[in-house]
């Protein structure tokens, strides 16, 4: 069952972390193995937890198991929702095919880092499917492969209330998530985090703060910046809280370190990044291009682009020199304006496997 997050609210699990195990328990039993009340399922964290399995049918040699989606206490649309996985065999040694059934959406867009035509099923949920279904079929897949068809009961219309439709998303909800976890987003709940973390940095001594905007940009950034553990804090959307908080315990230098989303708004001064309150500037970033010589197909390609993920493609397709530690730079000056330069700024922009394509710092 989720469990609270320290700060007085439950945690809950991804639509990813429901559809594989979802996918586990149905590929158990197509294997010969009993119908299962419970499935363990071990996520991207590390965290070994055990879903309640909803509904298990077969049908001929199909085998159907659903998993009804906790989100603990987030607001999330796909909450109570039934996330079903239904699993057969293929005539292909080793192989697991991800599908999309009824209420999960197609990519009809670039941008997403999937491909136009493709489930929205993102990297880290298909690893995981992937890995559970693995684990489930044994030795099976030596000889064989398994076909896994995912479908969430009206995940059209649970769709309609995100941002899906505007990205390009059509006929239901994605299968996503990067840890499993879904922490609820809590404006005040979260502030006191940043705030008791850097309080914690700074009285064992740590002038330096790497500050990321999430678990994803936290492990890229470890692996780019020499720091003690306590050093790294997740400021989530809160960026400009979480400088204040810095300027206010006497933090010497920081290092903001994140992807191309969340970045982009911050060059723009936008100093609370949540969706929900600021969208990605494609003109601002089309300027941008321009400034690094980028032609005038390009800068009008940026402009209609559907993501800024699509952006940073564009930007690499087109060899368009300079633009990430531009946008780098562009943060920097704007972290370092909203401080009145009381702390030494650096900034990382990461790709989205983690490489170093952006660097700016304090002169």
């Amino acid at each position: 069952m989720p469990a609270p997050d320290g700060k007085g609210m439950r945690t809950g699990y991804t639509t990813g972390a429901c559809a594989a195990a979802a996918a586990k328990a149905a590929t158990g039993v197509l294997a010969g193995g009993p119908t299962p009340d419970h499935v363990a399922l071990t996520l991207p964290v590390g965290e070994t937890v055990t879903f309640p399995v909803a509904e298990c049918s077969a049908d001929g040699d199909r085998v159907t198991c659903g998993i009804v989606k906790d989100a603990g206490d987030d607001p999330d649309v796909t909450n109570r929702a039934l996330i079903r996985a239904t699993v057969s065999w293929l005539d292909e040694p080793g192989a697991v095919r991800l599908e999309a059934g009824e209420g999960v959406g197609i990519v009809t867009r670039p941008g997403l880092g999937l491909d136009v035509g493709a489930p929205d099923i993102t990297r880290v949920p298909r690893k995981m499917i992937t890995q559970a279904v693995s684990e489930a079929a044994g030795d099976a897949l030596r000889t064989r492969g398994v076909r896994v068809v995912l479908s969430v009961p009206g995940g059209a219309e649970l769709a309609k209330k995100t941002e899906l439709p505007r990205l390009g998303v059509v006929g239901g909800v994605a299968i996503l998530g990067t840890t499993g976890i879904v922490t609820p987003y809590s404006t005040a709940a979260f502030r006191a985090g940043i705030s008791v973390a850097v309080a914690m940095a700074a009285a064992n001594g740590h002038r330096h703060l790497v500050l990321t905007t999430g678990g994803m940009s936290e492990r890229f950034a470890r692996k780019l910046v020499n720091a003690p553990e306590a050093a790294f804090i997740q400021m989530g959307d809160f960026v400009g809280f979480a400088l204040q908080a810095a300027v206010k315990r006497q933090v010497e230098r920081v290092t903001i370190s994140g992807m191309i989303g969340k970045l982009s708004k911050m060059a723009k001064g936008t100093m609370q990044t949540h969706a929900a309150g600021s969208d990605v500037d494609t003109e601002f970033l089309a300027a941008l291009a321009a400034e690094c010589g980028a032609g005038e197909s390009v800068v009008a390609a940026i402009r209609s682009a559907n993501t800024a993920r699509h952006v940073a493609e564009l930007i690499a397709e087109h060899g368009v020199e300079g633009f990430f530690d531009r946008l780098a730079d562009r943060v920097r000056a704007a972290a370092s304006r909203h401080v009145k330069g009381a702390l030494a700024v650096e900034c990382l922009l990461t790709d989205f496997d983690g490489r170093l394509i952006g660097r700016a710092a304090t002169p």
